[in-house]
């Protein structure tokens, strides 16, 4: 319905206003096919179909390595010493199991990564995020930060049994060494990348520069820390194996002690076993270490969050003590001796 023209004093007529298109629905997005689904750029795929494909990788791996090896030794396509049968190397499983002594070698191997990784983590934390607040620290430990991380692993070896000795202090201040600069440097770029609209709140609030950083930019930057200490976590698991090609006299040497000594000896499926063994093991570490990054982050990952309601928990729970005890403090000091006789 148009509007009709309106006169207006003098005889004028005010032209009517053009009536205005009316919207027309929205066409429904394409359909895509099912095959254009499953191969469209970054798109993604039903869980179900993750597990089927993994499952087929590791499928057509054992019957690659079954075809290679089948059949009499001299016939095969490679040698037996080289890659034994599926079933030569399994079935020494038990004595890998029992006569080397894989658990113990296991858990001293774990012990070992935890310790130094643990040790990396409390140094280069601290490092990483005092070099991300401030621009001192950033080119003071610049220097450091380039040399760790670009360093030869292998030729950290003979500089840490000439300082360390051959023990266990060795092997944990190897993973130290290999670790730390990597988290200095992680740490600090996680820091410098949140937001500065957060700072800038913060400042308009009336926060000190002590609380920005550990209400605002650490809590902010951890997420992506602990995401990169699970990565971190997993190259540790591989540099022991490094450190334990030597050992000190008759103690468990950990699993890179076993693979040394079965390739001394031939044993070649032992090798093969324990290498299969360790994907399994990280694995499962970083299954774990993923469960608790979920659970202290929810926000960002998704997950029920009961390790980081406790956190919460605590930290009010230190921030009403200190409230108590510091407010109890300054009221003493601020009372006059007759004031708080009285």
């Amino acid at each position: 319905m148009t509007k009709e023209p309106e006169s207006i004093p003098g005889g004028a007529v005010r032209a009517a206003p053009p009536a205005l298109p009316r919207a027309q629905p929205s066409a429904p997005p394409p359909r895509r096919s099912p095959g254009r689904r499953l191969f469209a750029l970054r798109g993604d795929i039903p869980t179900w179909l993750h597990v089927v494909l993994g499952l087929a990788c590791i499928a057509l791996i054992f019957l690659a390595w079954f075809l290679a090896t089948v059949g009499e030794p001299e016939f095969r396509m490679v040698s037996p010493t080289v890659l034994p049968s599926p079933a030569e190397t399994f079935s020494s499983f038990q004595e890998l199991w029992f006569d080397r002594a894989l658990t113990r070698n296991l858990i001293v191997t774990l012990r070992r990564v935890v310790l130094g990784f643990a040790l990396a983590c409390a140094v280069g934390i601290p490092l990483g995020i005092l070099s991300g607040c401030f621009a001192l620290a950033q080119g003071l430990l610049f220097p450091l930060t380039i040399f760790g991380r670009n360093i030869p692993l292998a030729a950290l070896i003979p500089l840490t049994f000439t300082a360390f000795g051959i023990g266990e202090w060795q092997k944990v201040m190897f993973i130290f060494i290999a670790c730390v600069m990597f988290i200095v440097s992680d740490t600090a770029t996680a820091i410098r990348d949140v937001d500065q609209r957060y700072v800038d709140t913060a400042w308009t609030l009336g926060a000190k520069r002590r609380q920005i950083i550990t209400k605002v930019l650490v809590p902010l930057a951890m997420p992506a820390v602990f995401n990169s200490l699970r990565l971190l976590f997993g190259l540790a698991f591989g540099y022991i194996m490094l450190a334990e090609l030597v050992k000190l006299g008759g103690e468990v040497g950990g699993l890179g002690d076993i693979i040394r000594q079965s390739q001394r000896r031939g044993y070649i499926e032992h090798i093969w076993l324990v290498l299969l063994i360790i994907p399994f093991i990280a694995l499962a570490i970083d299954r774990t270490l993923k469960a608790i990054q979920k659970s202290l982050f929810p926000y960002q990952y998704g997950g029920h969050g009961l390790l980081h309601r406790a956190l919460r928990v605590v930290g009010h729970a230190w921030e009403d003590l200190k409230g108590v005890f510091f407010s109890r403090e300054v009221a003493t000091t601020q009372a006059g001796p007759g004031e708080e006789d009285a």
